[in-house]
This record gives structure tokens, sequence and C-alpha cells, in this order.
């Protein structure tokens, strides 16, 4: 068991500066940055996809829906299973398991097996995202935690926009095979460094694994009407981003465009925004009120989808970075706000609230599909922008619990 991995009889949790924590760093940024570049890995690579297979629009984003909705549901019982299994065990096998199935997609040669293998892909990275944080609290001292969560948050905004950007370059160099197989061997490189440079869990107790208890922990939060409310919130905001994202590569490669794959992809750096946008509206919502700043962002985030009507690049360009930095700025404020909402089990609040936003990608990034094959790009920011107006307006009705903020 971790429990019983070496150390002393007393032993001292991790602390900044020290080997253990640099070593710690680099496993928890490597995983991270893989973990997420395998999860959106898929998205650039759309339209050949739906070349290659001779399948709609629509169908094509199941390569990335199926994989987040999976990730969402079965992140619910890895959280549970790492309570008996291990934090350490349960990360690997996400980074080894994924990397697998990511590499096997270099070989598919069917549109069945692209689907079963990005839905059992998400199966596999469900272990990360889920004992993650929970590792880093348990072994690590104090005043070393945010520090390395920032660390973790940065080696996936990093490696999400990385996946896209390599898949994207690849794929026109090459194929879109050549980046699947690139990104599994990636992936299996940062499963070496992270059993290798991952200190061993002190501090972990093994507990009895309680599913049932767990499900009416879950379920106990939906008579709570605020992290109901975030929770659909979170679902409309990223189901109304991924739809934008899913399709922005369509529209790019396209008249009156017409850019290659690689030119297409380089929209996806302003993904780094989301960083910054996270961090400075983390604050401002401290300084200024939770209700008032998600308002804010949503409102951001609507100004930049306008901004991308135009058929000009560079109009497009600012207008997502603008919606970028104003969806991760919500996005943090919800993630904050939904543990902080609930009486008890609060960690069970967070993964209700994560559950319907990855589910709203996969499901309305999807949808985003019917609305690009009816009316091409307008249609798809028309169903963006009611999306983020269905969320301003959840954002309106969560000022009435103003005094948990």
């Amino acid at each position: 068991m971790e429990a019983q991995e070496g150390g002393p009889a007393t032993p001292e949790k991790i602390v900044r500066g020290t080997p253990a924590y640099r070593r710690t760093s680099l496993a928890i940024f490597s995983c991270g940055f893989s973990i997420f570049a395998i999860l959106y890995c898929t998205q650039p690579i759309l339209p050949q996809l739906v070349q290659e297979f001779s399948v709609t629009p629509a169908q094509s984003s199941l390569a990335l829906s199926l994989t987040t909705i999976s990730m969402a549901i079965a992140m619910l019982f890895a959280s549970s299973l790492s309570e008996g299994w291990g934090r350490k065990s349960l990360m690997l096998g996400a980074l080894i398991s994924s990397s697998i199935f990511t590499l096997a997609l270099a070989f598919a040669q069917e549109w069945n097996q692209i689907l079963w293998l990005r839905a059992l892909a998400g199966v596999g990275l469900s272990g990360m995202p889920a004992v993650a944080l929970a590792y880093l609290g348990e072994e690590m001292d104090k005043g070393s935690v945010a520090p390395a969560v920032g660390l973790y948050i940065g080696g996936g905004a990093v490696g999400g926009m990385s996946g896209r950007l390599v898949t994207s370059f690849l794929a026109d160099y090459g194929s879109w095979r050549l980046a699947m197989a690139a990104l599994g061997v990636l992936g299996l490189m940062s499963a070496l460094v992270f059993w290798r440079a991952l200190e061993p869990s002190r501090f972990f107790v093994p507990r009895k694994v309680a599913l049932g208890a767990m499900t009416r922990s879950l379920l106990g939060h939906f008579r709570n009407p605020g992290i109901v409310l975030l929770a659909i919130a979170g679902f409309v905001m990223l189901g109304g981003y991924m739809a934008l994202f899913n399709y922005i590569g369509f529209r790019l490669q396209g008249a009156p465009f017409n850019w290659s794959q690689t030119a297409a992809g380089l929209i996806f750096v302003v993904y780094l925004l989301g960083s910054v946008g996270s961090a400075h509206m983390g604050a401002l919502a401290a300084r200024y009120g939770r209700g008032r700043m998600l308002m804010a962002t949503l409102a951001i985030s609507l100004a930049g989808l306008a901004l991308m009507t135009p058929d000009n690049f560079l109009i497009i360009a600012v207008g997502l970075a603008v919606m970028t930095y104003g969806f991760f700025g919500a996005h943090s404020i919800c993630s904050g706000w939904a543990p902080a909402l609930a009486v008890r089990d609060k960690a069970q609040a967070s993964s209700l609230y994560l559950l319907l936003y990855y589910i709203g990608g996969g499901v309305a990034g999807s949808m985003g599909g019917i609305f690009w094959q009816m009316n091409g790009w307008n249609g798809v920011a028309l169903f963006s922008a009611v999306l983020y107006v269905l969320a301003f307006a959840i954002a309106f009705a969560m000022t009435r619990f103003a005094n948990t903020q």
C-alpha cells in the first residue's frame, strides 16, 4: 500500500524549495501537460476526420465529446477508488492507459474504433484530475500547496494548447495518425518521468471504497439550489466555448480564408490567456463578490463572441482571445464557489460542478455541429450566444447567495 512506502516514522511534508518539491512539481507538471494534451488532441483534426471517415461535422466532434463525457462520469468513481488504491498508482495508471489508447488511434481503420478509443481514453484520463489536488493537499506543506497547484493548472493549460498545436503541425506535414502516435509516445514518456520523480505518498491512509456513500453525498447536493445553478452554468459555459473551438478550424480552413491545418491551429495560442483570466478574475471576485464578477466575465465572453462575426482574421483572433479570457475567469469563479456553497462534503460539490461542466462541453460542443450544418459559423455563434445569455441569467440569479461570497 502507498501508506507503507519508504520514509521515516514521523515523515515531514514536502516544502517548497527542497529537492523533493522540485521533483514533485516536475512530475505533476509533466502529467498535467500530457493529460490535457491528450484530452484535446483531436479538436484541430475534426475537418480531416470528416474527409477520411465520411462523417458529418457534428459526428466528427464526437472524437472529442465522448472523451470529455466519459472522463466526467468516470471522475466520480476515480476519486473514490483512489481512497483504496492510492493516489500515485491511480494517476500513473491514468497517464499510461490514456497514452496507449491515443497511440492506438494511429492504427484505427473504422470510425467506431476511433470513438471507442476516445471514450476509453476519457475513462483513463479521469484518474489524474480526480486525485492530483488530493495528493498535493496531503503531501505538501500548507504554504507550498498553492504554488504546486499553480504548476499543475499551468501544465494543463500549456498541455491543452501544445497538444492542439502539435497535432495541427504534424497533421499538416505528415498525417493526423502521426500526430496521435507522437502524443501517445509523449504521454508514455511523461509517465516514466512521473513514476521516477513523484514522491511516494507518506500521509495517505487507505480507506474502504464506499461508492454508495459517495452517491448519496452527490445526490444530496441537488437539494442546494446554488450548487445546482452553478453546475448548470458550467454546463452551458463550456458547451458554448467548446462549440466555437470545435468549429473554428472548419471556418479558417474553408472560404474565404482557406488556411492550412498548421496556420489554423495557431489560433489555439489564445488558450494561454486562460491562465491570466483565471488568476485575475479569481482575485477580483474576492474583492468585489463572486456574483458580480461572474456576470462581468460572461459579459466579456459575449463581447468577444460578437467580435468574431466579421470575416477578418485579426478581429476573429482578438474576439476569441477576449472570449477565452472571460470564459476561464468565469470557470475559476464557479470552481471556487461550488464548494463554498456546500454545507458538507465540499469535494463532492466540486465533483458535481465538474461533472456537468465536462458533460456540457461534450454534449453542447457536438450540438454545435448541427448549427454549423444549418448556417455555418453564424449558426454556431448564435448557438453559443444563447448558451452564454443563459449563463448570464444564472449568474444574475446567483447574486441572492451573496452571503457566501
